[in-house]
């Protein structure tokens, strides 16, 4: 029987199914469970920080009448930069074998290759 790691309560609900979907396919160990946090929380960011720019626009016009790009313009970069390091860090972009029944464990591509 496999652990729950029940996703963080603060997290956007399609995050939490997200999340749910990781820690059933992959056998986090919990410095794992600490990054996906990190990339989960970087995710939910990039889409706060997409809905305001959706709504108000990339750019505002400051006191002086220049245009100027909307901190969140920033945020949405940031954030998404963080989550595809993460997810990157993760390796969980591997395909996990079909014939087992239990998540496999996480393993590097990039540790494998260096012990060639």
């Amino acid at each position: 029987m496999t652990k729950q790691n029940p996703a963080p309560s603060h997290l956007k609900a399609p995050t939490k199914k997200w999340w749910r979907a990781v820690t059933d396919e992959f056998d986090l160990e919990p410095h794992h469970l600490r990054l996906l946090q990190l990339a989960a929380e970087a995710w939910d960011s990039a889409q706060a920080a997409r809905a305001v720019i959706q709504t108000e626009g990339m750019t505002f016009v400051d006191r002086f009448g220049s245009p100027r790009a909307r901190p969140e313009v920033g945020i949405e970069r940031d954030s998404r930069l963080a989550f595809a390091r993460l997810v990157r860090e993760l390796d969980l972009d591997c395909a996990p074998p079909s014939s087992t029944p239990r998540p496999p464990a996480l393993n590097s591509n990039r540790r494998a290759a260096n012990a060639r």
